[in-house]
């Protein structure tokens, strides 16, 4: 497949991260995957590219003072012994095996994802501070991107939303510079275990700069409400397609199908 059906990819997410405020890493490594590339290249390369995209948005908030270091620090952490588990998990076990079973996860993790997002006034009035349930979260959501790339934004975004006092735009910029912690930290991690794909991750990004640009132009002229409820939907519908192709595939090998 051609070099320029990647940089259209990184152009679309660009342009929905940018219009929605949805993170990439949802929309990204589920798109690579449908588009053929091994799953486990797939989730490396999105972790060298989200860890390009967020450089950008974390340097920015943090000029703006929107950025708690001392939170962000705590989550990452949290984040530091899962992500050196799963580094040892996706080392020394079955590449074939975790490839299959890393499709499934990145479903499970897709649908859960995106019913949180549809679902996530259920806690509004519930604040918990604490510094335990914290780096829990890291600890969690360093296992997920670990294994999937997907996590960073919306699992820190409702652990900070709902266990601390920060504001919204303070939410948003520690969430930014956390995910580019532990996405720096998986990308170098995958970089050893050689899935990750530099080329793909440059026709990613290429695209990607003038599609964030587009998307914050729109951003003004349309209703956020609506459109981020249709991108979370949609992202229901991938997980969901993941989930049954890969529980298909399980079951041709259960009955002795290649």
């Amino acid at each position: 497949m051609g070099p320029l059906i990647f940089v259209i990819l990184g152009f679309i997410v660009g342009a929905i991260v940018g219009l929605t405020g949805i993170g990439g890493g949802v929309l990204m490594a589920p798109s690579l995957i449908f588009l053929g590339v091994e799953p486990l290249v797939a989730i490396g390369t999105d972790l060298i590219y989200a860890s390009i995209t967020k450089s950008l948005g974390s340097y920015f908030h943090n000029k703006k003072g929107n950025v708690n270091s001392k939170i962000a620090l705590m989550l990452f952490f949290g984040s530091i012994p899962s992500m050196i588990l799963g580094y040892f998990i996706l080392k020394f076990f079955n590449r074939d095996i975790i490839n299959q079973y890393l499709t499934l996860f990145l479903g499970v993790v897709l649908v859960f994802t995106s019913l949180m997002n549809l679902k996530k006034d259920i806690l509004k009035d519930v604040k918990c501070r604490s510094t335990y349930i914290l780096i829990l979260f890291g600890f969690l959501t360093g296992l997920v991107v670990q294994f999937t790339s997907v996590g960073s934004g919306v699992l820190a975004t409702f652990a900070l939303m709902h266990f601390t006092s920060l504001s919204p735009r303070e939410v948003i910029g520690t969430s930014l510079v956390y995910g580019l912690l532990i996405c720096l930290l998986g990308a170098l991690m995958h970089a050893e275990l050689g899935s990750v794909n530099y080329n793909l991750a440059l026709y990613l990004t290429i695209g990607t700069i003038p599609g964030v640009y587009v998307g914050v132009s729109l951003n003004s002229k349309i209703k956020q409400k609506n459109l981020r409820k249709m991108m979370t939907i949609v992202i229901l519908f991938m997980g969901m397609i993941l989930l049954i192709r890969c529980l298909l595939a399980l079951f041709c090998i259960s009955l002795g199908y290649q």
